[in-house]
């Protein structure tokens, strides 16, 4: 089965099937971060889920660009220097360093272009004064440039793609400056907005006079820039399918006149603790606010890919012990796998990961194959656990059986991306009290092996005893 995608512009699953003649090569746009502040746990489900969509179309042979925005001039920048008086790079310098200190945290692949919206001036002008000349944009008394819904549909274009709108109860016709508004107002809205005494020292000469891009404008300018006026997937939230997305066919396809983007997919609202996220509730959480509080990347990257994409997700500090047990559950396993070592015969693992474990592969490319359906992904990885340790309890795995099964681990684990538990190192004076329990067990002192087992146990180390030896584990 070719792998199946619910596509928001025809409200439909449809296998995917790139624009690429020889069907492998895909472009793929993720609008990136407006480095305002640090970005939420609301903002990296769809950074996660970003980043699963890439994983799995390289898994199935698919050879991806991934480009990815950083939105570094609109409202709420201008109005955060403005506040601070430092300079524009100066402030959101400090916030896009973080952003992909934090992408690394969560093992999320570098996206392959990062283009910032300041770098591309004369693209986005150069993409206005089109829509000008087409009729579709106008120059307004505050000498800001708009673009005209009545005249893009006036020419037999469709707004409304993504979500349906109805002209006959939405205000129609107004014009819009700010770069966020709401459905009830189906307006106008900014390309290039004409610069005023608020916006200090952000600006940029154009023909209109001086000014700054919209926001939406900067999307369709860039992506299109790095690949090409029609591509095969744009990827984000579901908060950004209108006004901004919807705004990026219109300005786009009103510029080229071809179509904008094959394949629309959007990630849901993320909740947590059960309501929507608000720092007056004390559940607003950034990635850092997290790992303060002791959880790890890989941990909270588990939880933000436990539901499907299109499902609203609860986020609870309860879920975030849940991820820890669950991996834990998988680290387990593995190394009671890697306990097995090679095989008697001293050749290499088998090839093929199907060959003796051909479960846990098949099972999960069939759940992703089929709209990325994570959670049926995940309980064929469980299944597949539950078996191994089966047959691990019953010693009936041999060390053929145990590579190829950690060879399959190793095919599905590149595409969730939670990568291996880093190993703790035992400080010397715990170090020390395990080698005193083995010279205890060697002299038959079982009591005060127990004792210093005991002793370990509350130091926050465990001893497991493994056919290669004691190991410790950090609790």
């Amino acid at each position: 089965m070719g792998l199946k995608l619910f596509n928001t512009l025809s409200r439909s699953v449809q296998e995917f099937v790139p624009l690429d003649a020889a069907g492998k090569r895909v472009g793929m746009y993720c609008c990136g971060p407006t480095v305002y502040d640090f970005a939420h746990i609301g903002n990296w489900r769809t950074f996660a889920f970003a980043d699963l969509v890439r994983r799995y179309l390289e898994f199935k042979g698919f050879e991806v660009r991934h480009v990815m925005n950083i939105t570094d001039v609109e409202d709420k920048i201008i109005k955060r220097v403005r506040e601070t008086g430092q300079s524009l790079r100066e402030f959101i310098g400090q916030f896009e360093t973080a952003f992909f200190d934090d992408l690394k945290a969560l093992n999320c692949q570098l996206p392959h272009v990062t283009p910032r919206a300041t770098e591309h001036i004369p693209e986005i002008i150069a993409l206005i004064e089109r829509l000008v000349a087409r009729g579709l944009a106008y120059k307004a008394n505050d000498g800001s440039v708009y673009f005209s819904i009545e005249k893009y549909r006036g020419c037999g274009c469709t707004y409304g793609r993504l979500v349906k709108l109805n002209f006959d109860e939405m205000r129609a016709g107004e014009r819009v400056a700010s770069d966020e508004y709401e459905k009830e107002s189906i307006a106008d809205f900014a390309l290039w907005k004409a610069r005023v005494p608020e916006d200090g020292a952000v600006f940029w000469p154009s023909p209109w006079g001086e000014g700054r891009p919209g926001w939406h404008v900067e999307c369709s300018a860039m992506s299109m820039k790095v690949l090409g006026s029609s591509f095969d997937l744009h990827v984000g939230g579901e908060d950004l399918m209108f006004p901004h997305h919807e705004d990026e066919i219109a300005q786009s396809e009103g510029a080229t006149g071809q179509p904008f983007v094959k394949h629309w997919l959007h990630g849901a609202f993320l909740l947590v603790e059960g309501k929507k996220m608000s720092k007056s509730l004390g559940n607003f959480f950034t990635l850092r606010d997290l790992t303060a509080k002791g959880f790890t990347g890989r941990e909270i990257r588990y939880a933000l890919l436990q539901a499907h994409y299109r499902e609203t997700f609860n986020f609870t500090l309860d879920g975030l012990q849940g991820a820890r047990a669950a991996l834990a559950r998988i680290d387990e396993c593995l190394a009671k796998l890697r306990e097995f070592g090679v095989p008697p015969s001293g050749g290499s693992p088998v090839a093929s990961p199907e060959s003796k474990a051909p479960n846990l592969v098949s099972q999960f490319t069939e759940a992703l194959d089929n709209d990325l359906n994570i959670s049926a992904a995940w309980a064929a990885v469980f299944d597949w656990v539950r078996e191994m340790n089966r047959r691990i309890a019953g010693n009936s795995l041999t060390a053929e059986e145990a590579a190829a099964a950690l060879a399959a681990w190793e095919t599905v684990s590149s595409v969730l991306g939670i990568g291996a538990a880093a190993e703790a190192e035992a400080p010397p004076e715990v170090a020390a009290l395990l080698e005193a329990r083995q010279a205890a067990r060697r002299m038959k002192d079982f009591k005060r092996a127990d004792a210093i087992r005991e002793e370990l146990k509350a130091k926050g180390w465990t001893i497991e005893d493994t056919p290669k030896g004691p190991k410790l584990k950090k609790t």
